[in-house]
């Protein structure tokens, strides 16, 4: 009975070690498997957050604004492009009505939808829209993409080719018939007559003059008009921008007999924008002041911070203003003389060789510019044209980075 008790409890205790170890390698096999799944888990997460931050920097660089949508139809984020063109308030975009139905049919259809947009302001733009569904989601649990791609610059070519035809057929007809009929009389009955012939000939340069100049106004106002949706980076010290001009401009006040009275506020911050074209807006405001400025030919140049008031905007400014004292425009003229090629008095302006497009290039450049224009007249007093600038907000400008153009 004793020895059966042993051999019993060694049984026993044999079977109960076999089953510790057994637990023993069960417990170790579970914790590998944890450790393991744990690992994969990571690796997954890990691919992921990798997979998450590729699509946020594919989305970040792309070059046309782009704005992700969730399921709910709202803003999970925005690129570079999109902020640039647009502002950081990407649902002011979204409330258009021709994109909001593109938006709400691309989520019902599945299937990818477009709509065009026109924005009026800062600057005339059109834009295409188009609105991508995407299954599956992003990693961030975007689930559409709306691209807005500017077609502003291939809009503005095909209506500068157009308005470029008629209105060059339009304004070069007179100018040119002319040189065709007194090439006729040179050829015939002034054939023998020289002092004719010299007479004609210089009519014939003054038309050829105009024609030229018709020609330069019209291709710098299509230049203009491309890229008027794009505001200028450059950063322009105006003041000396405009010194120069002055000094250059001596030669024709003296010919003129006109007297030029300045008065530029020195020190004046910079604006931000194309130093070509804004020495076109003073050369064509001094330009029309000096041909129209009538007897006494005085005329005053000021470039001044913007005063307080309800005249400008609220924001830091520059104001360059051009004052003549000729006879005035009748009220009723000022809402159209930033038309392309209208003229108050028709004669007296192709008289001093005026193409009637100077202060449609002078408002083109103004709206680039984010500026405002302002044309106050009174008959017998004289015209004063004045161009609001806003100063730019660059880092670049508080470290002295300005340039003159």
């Amino acid at each position: 009975m004793g020895d059966g008790l042993i051999v019993g409890l060694l049984v026993a205790a044999a079977a109960f070690v076999v089953a510790i170890f057994a637990l023993w390698l069960r417990s170790r096999r579970l914790a590998g498997e944890v450790d393991r799944q744990t690992r994969l888990a990571a690796q997954q997460a890990a691919e992921l957050e990798r997979l998450r931050r590729a699509d946020a920097a594919i989305v970040e660089r792309l070059p046309d604004p782009l704005i992700v949508l969730d399921a709910e139809q709202r803003v999970r984020r925005t690129n570079a492009a999109s902020r640039a063109a647009f502002g950081a308030d990407a649902n002011a975009v979204l409330r258009h009505p021709g994109l909001r139905g593109a938006i709400d049919l691309a989520f019902a259809t599945g299937e990818a939808q477009s709509a065009e947009l026109s924005r009026p302001v800062p600057v005339p733009r059109e834009v295409l829209a188009t609105v991508v569904p995407l299954d599956p989601p992003l990693a961030d649990g975007g689930c559409a993409i709306v691209v807005l791609s500017d077609r502003t610059r291939e809009r503005a070519v095909e209506r500068t080719r157009s308005d470029f035809v008629a209105n060059a057929s339009h304004e070069l007809r007179t100018p040119l018939a002319s040189l065709i009929g007194f090439i006729d009389t040179l050829r015939g009955p002034a054939a023998d007559d020289p002092p004719a012939q010299q007479r004609f000939l210089g009519i014939m340069a003054e038309q050829a003059g105009r024609m030229n100049r018709l020609i330069d106004d019209l291709l710098s106002l299509s230049r203009i008009e491309l890229t008027e949706h794009q505001p200028p980076a450059e950063l322009v010290d105006f003041g000396v921008l405009l010194a120069r001009l002055v000094a250059g401009f001596e030669p024709r006040l003296v010919v003129e007999a006109v007297t030029l009275e300045t008065r530029l506020t020195p020190g004046l911050p910079a604006v931000a924008g194309d130093a070509d074209q804004l020495a076109q807006v003073v050369h064509n405001l001094l330009d029309n002041a000096v041909k129209y400025g009538g007897e006494g030919k005085l005329v005053r140049l000021e470039l001044v911070p913007a005063p307080d008031g309800m005249r400008w905007p609220a924001r830091a400014g520059l104001v360059l203003s051009v004052a003549d004292r000729g006879p005035g425009i009748p009220r009723e003229h000022l809402p159209r003389l930033t038309e392309r090629f209208y003229r108050v008095d028709k004669g007296r302006s192709r008289a001093v060789g005026g193409t009637g497009l100077g202060l449609a290039i002078v408002r083109h450049i103004v709206n680039r510019h984010r500026g405002q224009l302002l044309i106050e007249s009174e008959e017998g007093v004289g015209t004063t044209v004045s161009v609001w600038l806003p100063i730019a907000e660059l880092p670049a400008m508080r470290d002295g980075g300005a340039t003159s153009g």
